[in-house]
């Protein structure tokens, strides 16, 4: 069984550096083989390719606007208006949400790109997005009938909106595309204190054979690498070859 990979959020990770290229170094010297940026679009598209090449690593996700490069593409969902009816509101960004999706496929699909849906918790982290449990965004996917739309697990989020979290991942891990971590509640990283066994959670993702990366989205209690502990325990036992730190 084939250990899980996983990749650096630099826009979260490494906030003791300042720029994205410093920390995409820092993710190569930490070990990790892929990176992903929530927005990258404030620097040169070359110079951050040459960076994540020389530092050995794969850029594997970024979020939407405006132009998507070679990657899997988060497509963010928006908000539901203030002060305005949920349920008729909600069946109307249903229908634009589906139009768009249809109309993103077709776009990345010439590309030979995928298109993510993520679930964003709305009791904690933003109370009006439009998008935020696992059965809400499959049965969208479900409707729009794309084969190069999937599933961003957040587990995060899907923790705070639902729990059952062996049940769900079971349930929906044949169309998820990207996997990402952070302790409940406090979003640190999976070897801080909180609700989620992530040794329990990994062996789950690796016995239902998820072969993707596992996207490393967490607020750092301190020192980046310091606090990676938790890796360099999953990479001991699984046997993976680490960096010199």
């Amino acid at each position: 069984m084939a250990p899980l990979r996983f990749s650096a959020n630099v826009s979260w990770l490494f906030p003791e550096l300042s720029g994205l290229p410093e920390r995409l170094r820092a993710a190569g010297s930490a070990g990790f083989e892929a990176a992903e940026i929530a927005w990258p679009y404030a620097e040169p598209p070359e110079a951050l390719a040459r960076t994540a090449r020389e530092a050995g690593l794969q850029l594997v996700l970024i979020n939407t606007p405006p132009v998507p490069p070679p990657h899997r593409i988060h497509l963010m969902a928006g908000r539901v208006p203030q002060g305005t009816e949920g349920e008729v509101v909600r069946g109307e960004m249903e229908t634009v949400f589906l139009e768009n999706l249809r109309h993103a496929a077709g776009v990345l699909a010439q590309e030979n790109l995928v298109g993510l849906l993520e679930p964003i918790n709305t009791r904690l982290t933003d109370p009006r997005y439009f998008l935020d449990s696992p059965h809400q965004a499959a049965a969208i996917l479900q409707k729009v009938g794309r084969p190069n739309l999937q599933l961003q697990m957040d587990i995060f989020h899907w923790q705070i909106m639902d729990g059952n979290l062996t049940g769900n991942i079971r349930e929906f891990l044949p169309i998820v595309g990207h996997v990402q971590v952070a302790q409940v509640p406090g979003r640190g990283d999976p070897g801080s204190p909180g609700e989620l066994n992530f040794p329990y959670l990994f062996q789950l993702l690796e016995d239902e054979g998820y072969k993707g990366f596992v996207g490393c989205e967490y607020q750092p209690q301190g020192d980046t690498v310091e606090g990676l502990s938790w890796l360099r325990s999953y990479w001991d036992r699984r046997g993976c070859p680490q960096a010199d730190q």
